[in-house]
């Protein structure tokens, strides 16, 4: 599926078509400033979240509660190297549990992901096409 915004405003249709493919594992590409973290932020909004959700970019991981006391955990893989960083933090654990698991920058943990909803963000002058594949394995 795929869909263009003229303005971040418009995200929250994108954010609805997300929530409907119901994926736990979801994962954001696309360059920096195309709308990832926002995008992410309006989808933890409609999930409830009762935390200020912001960009994980230093601390790898952010946890945060629904108001159904749900737990989803926010990555941001940017700044990481190597696989070993993202063992070393217990990547798997994140990615066995029944959380819902939204990971930008997701190239290093490609191999690790099963099945997920792979968002992919194009800025093409003041638009930005924003597709929705889904990915299986096993």
């Amino acid at each position: 599926m795929e869909l263009v915004v003229a303005s971040l405003l418009d995200l929250d249709k994108v954010a609805d078509c997300v929530l409907s493919t119901n994926f736990k594992h979801i994962t954001f590409t696309g360059e920096m400033g195309a709308g990832k973290t926002t995008l992410i932020q309006i989808i933890l909004k409609k999930l409830n979240v009762k935390d200020d959700v912001t960009s994980p970019t230093y601390s790898l991981v952010n946890q945060y509660q629904t108001n159904s006391n749900n737990i989803i955990y926010h990555f941001d893989l940017f700044r990481v190297n190597t696989l070993q960083e993202l063992q070393n933090i217990g990547v798997e654990h994140y990615l066995q549990s029944d959380a819902y698991c939204m990971i930008e920058w997701p190239e290093l943990i490609n191999d690790l992901l099963d099945t997920h909803l792979k968002v992919n963000f194009v800025v093409n002058n003041n638009e930005r096409i924003i597709s929705l594949n889904k990915i299986y394995f096993g």
